[in-house]
């Protein structure tokens, strides 16, 4: 972009109207990048950097490095506990919908999360499943899932205990992740969106997920309809690295129609 087309931009939108525009977008999206709010609105990365610094002075969002977040979700994670209650009729269908894609005799990496968690517990009203091998940086998937030893084999990854989700995250992680090859990773997450794949808004967690994502022989993602179409700060994959994503049924049409369409199975439940 040259110099005139960015001012030509500057002068096109005013900065009022521009501010309000990318403060609703990074409440919608969760996370942008200042090159494609730049890009997007026809101005400089130094305009844009300068639009961020006047919101986040007026505490609409956060900057982070290479963009920026809603003040809200970069401030405070929600807790396991509270996660527990949101959607949780969606998480449910989810779950048993990811439960019946499992086979006896498969080796499942579960992450840490109340979706997967849902998932566990569809997994133990499977009485026909026996000799599964389950994974897991979760405390209470483990604990979930205890009751069903030994017709289940749990391992727990090891690691650094994050108490606010009960996961366990690096060091230790990668001792375990890095001597297996599972036949599917179930994995939870804060965003998914064709253009940044799926994120989370935890770093050491995210790692974790990369981790399982590049010992996998198949991804499945499942996000509830509130996840799709937005961006979190830590990357775990891009889409094509994903094989099926599993969304409850109020999913926005065009959303599932982008994923769709960037080669990703999507499935409702």
């Amino acid at each position: 972009m040259t110099v005139r087309q960015a001012r030509e931009g500057e002068e096109a939108v005013p900065a009022v109207l521009r501010r309000q525009r990318i403060a609703e977008l990074i409440a919608r999206r969760g996370f942008v990048r200042v090159a494609e709010l730049a890009a997007l609105f026809g101005v400089s990365e130094v305009t844009v950097r300068s639009d961020l610094s006047a919101l986040d002075d007026g505490e609409n969002i956060r900057r982070v490095h290479g963009g920026a977040v809603p003040r809200e979700a970069r401030d405070r994670e929600s807790s396991f506990e509270e996660s527990l209650e949101a959607s949780a009729q969606d998480k449910q269908a989810i779950g048993r919908l990811a439960a019946s894609l499992v086979q006896s005799g498969q080796s499942i990496l579960l992450d840490v999360g109340t979706t997967t968690l849902a998932v566990a517990q569809a997994l133990k009203e499977r009485t026909d499943l026996e000799d599964l091998v389950i994974i897991t940086n979760g405390l209470h998937i483990a604990l979930e899932l205890e009751s069903e030893i030994p017709r289940f084999t749990v391992i727990v990854t090891g690691g650094a205990l994050r108490p606010l989700q009960h996961s366990l995250v690096q060091p230790l992680a990668r001792a375990v992740l890095d001597q297996v090859h599972a036949d599917m990773a179930i994995l939870g997450c804060n965003g998914v969106d064709v253009a940044h794949g799926v994120t989370n808004i935890n770093l050491p967690e995210a790692e974790v997920k990369q981790l399982m994502v590049a010992v996998a022989e198949r991804v499945i993602v499942v996000a509830d309809a509130s996840k799709l179409g937005r961006v979190s700060l830590g990357t775990i994959a891009p889409l094509e690295r994903v094989d099926l994503i599993l969304t409850s049924d109020g999913a926005d049409p065009a959303l599932v129609a982008e994923l769709t369409a960037a080669g990703v199975g999507v499935l409702t439940a």
